[in-house]
């Protein structure tokens, strides 16, 4: 079976068209990335994530939490969500990421992802409330996992390994012409935690309608 190569250190560009996206293995060292990885898991407000599916209400393995400045909230698969504040190891994640990228970011959806069983499918974060090309950095700690684009129309596809304490951003037209994933496998049995900033402008979003 053919398999996609792997992006590595130094390929440039991560994306060939339609598109541009940016990968930093080693944001935070070794032990930032320990420390960051065990007080997230300790101190965010984790919620069972629900999504209505065929007009059922499904409770998901995955445990999901939104931060954001005051007064935000969002609706995806026929549930509702508001945001609840910034903890201190969340920003002082955000204040690195904007330093990093010089850009500001007032809303993150993180994802706790207890083994490889659980991940996502292809989607997009495409919606209205973030921008006409917005501006997505994922942040990874904890188990290494395989991250995937596909164009919508050529279907070439292009995997990466998100490291432990690395930072992918997504951006120009990235969100309309390629979809993502994190496949599920049974070779991973640790957890992982992923911290995507976005600049949200209203007050309704739908961060991961595809999911699965």
């Amino acid at each position: 079976m053919n398999q996609e190569p792997l992006f590595k250190q130094g390929d440039r560009p991560l994306l060939p068209y339609d598109g541009a996206a940016d990968y930093t293995p080693s944001l935070f060292s070794r032990t930032e990335s320990d420390s960051l990885f065990q007080e997230l898991l300790e101190t965010t407000p984790w919620k069972e994530d629900e999504v209505v599916l065929f007009g059922q209400r499904r409770i998901l393995s995955r445990k999901v939490a939104w931060m954001a400045d005051a007064g935000f909230a969002y609706s995806y698969s026929g549930t509702s969500k508001s945001a609840s504040p910034w903890t201190p190891p969340l920003e002082l994640v955000k204040e690195r990421v904007e330093r990093q990228t010089a850009r500001r970011f007032n809303s993150c959806l993180l994802n706790l992802y207890h083994n490889g069983s659980e991940g996502m499918g292809w989607h997009t974060d495409d919606e209205k409330t973030l921008g006409r090309n917005p501006v997505i950095a994922s942040v990874s700690f904890g188990a290494e996992r395989i991250f995937k684009l596909k164009h919508r129309e050529s279907k070439e596809v292009v995997s990466l390994l998100l490291e432990h304490g690395s930072l992918l951003v997504m951006r120009g037209e990235t969100q309309h012409c390629w979809v993502h994933t994190m496949p599920k496998t049974k070779k991973i049995t640790t957890p992982r935690v992923n911290l995507t900033f976005r600049q949200f402008f209203g007050a309704e979003a739908d961060p991961h309608p595809e999911q699965t």
